[in-house]
């Protein structure tokens, strides 16, 4: 991007003033602390020969209230508080640097969790019947985000949501397992409301495929059976078959213990949705969230990964946030989103008689 935009100079230039100031900083500090120990030592020098010269004027000429034996001693004990003293001043350093560790690590573990896990969670184990929406209003700050959201999804149909960027839909999935709480109504999974219930029953009910693959620097077994405890490898290969995943990762130097890299960075993007398919359907969840699983991709890649997203939602109870309408034509319900609210809802056929938002959006998509 530098290069793309000639800015080496631009950049060259900030790098070397903010070095600059670096290091004139590191300079007087380290200056301080190097010359701390040397000069005590001078210091301390100074103070003895002083010491020594005055009080022994004093004894010899009979003025001292002391004898000499005393005034050794008195010595003595005066250059025995000088070293404990000068390690009192470097403990003073030591504290003051800790002090500005300690307000930084202070502000984590502070920090509070806005989710209260509930002092006497109600039991799920599995998903029944429906989830609902009530009433549902969400801000992050001031705005609303989200406002008057009902919306009801029954077990095994799927759900699609649609609209402009900003329109609230990721916020709107996102709420559903507890990422975040409503401000006001309430959310409810087979007529529990989800905050009477521990976020770790909600999440175990759900998986989730995103439209940026979320990918460690492991291996491919290791990225696809993440989400699940003692995984084998043939559960593992049969996920990777059913997300069309399996042949490309045979086809690398180790199969399945191949390292992928940080973030999935040796795989194209359709391969890294397909490794985040797998993952999502090892865990086999009742409750699928898609949030534009094939948005950033190109139309091979995206047909891949269409149909392995088909293969997933199959007997699944599913939410899907779409950009591209052709995936979601088959939806039981659409909802279209403006500005937090839902503005239209039904099937695809019912959408376009209506003329209105969802029309629009298609005519746009369409050549």
């Amino acid at each position: 991007m530098i290069k793309a935009f000639n800015a080496e100079k631009k950049l060259e230039k900030r790098f070397a003033t903010l070095n600059e100031k670096l290091r004139r900083t590191l300079n007087r500090i380290n200056r301080r602390y190097m010359l701390a120990h040397p000069l005590s030592e001078l210091l301390g020098t100074i103070v003895i020969a002083v010491l020594l010269w005055f009080g022994g004027v004093l004894i010899l000429e009979n003025h001292s209230s002391i004898n000499a034996a005393e005034f050794i001693y008195y010595l003595v004990i005066f250059y025995s508080i000088i070293n404990p003293a000068k390690d009192l001043s470097k403990a003073g350093y030591s504290v003051q640097k800790g002090l500005a560790s300690l307000e930084r690590v202070d502000k984590i573990l502070k920090a509070e969790n806005t989710l209260s896990e509930p002092t006497l969670p109600k039991e799920i184990t599995s998903f029944n019947e429906r989830i609902d929406f009530k009433n549902v209003n969400f801000r992050y700050q001031t705005d609303w985000v989200l406002q008057d959201i009902n919306l009801t999804i029954p077990k095994g149909k799927t759900v699609a949501l649609v609209g402009q960027s900003g329109a609230g839909k990721s916020t709107l999935v996102d709420l559903l397992p507890r990422f975040y709480d409503v401000t006001e109504g309430e959310i409810l999974i087979d007529g529990i409301n989800i905050k009477e219930l521990n976020t770790k029953d909600i999440r175990s009910l759900m998986g989730n495929v995103n439209q940026e693959a979320i990918l460690f620097n492991d291996t491919f077994f290791n990225n696809i059976a993440f989400g699940v405890e003692n995984a084998t490898l043939e559960q593992v290969m049969e996920a990777a078959k059913i997300a069309n995943a399996h042949d490309f990762i045979m086809a690398t130097e180790n199969g399945y213990e191949t390292t992928i890299g940080d973030r999935g960075s040796k795989l194209s993007g359709g391969q890294r949705q397909r490794i985040s398919i797998a993952r999502a359907i090892l865990k086999n969840p009742p409750i699928l969230i898609l949030d534009e699983a094939t948005s950033a991709l190109d139309t091979e890649s995206e047909k891949m990964v269409q149909e392995a997203i088909e293969k997933l939602m199959m007997n699944r109870t599913t939410l899907v946030i779409a950009h591209r309408l052709s995936t979601i034509k088959r939806a039981d319900e659409i909802c279209v989103m403006s500005e937090g609210k839902i503005v239209e809802r039904g099937k695809h056929d019912e959408l376009i008689a209506l003329n209105g938002y969802y029309k629009r959006l298609y005519d746009m998509q369409s050549f």
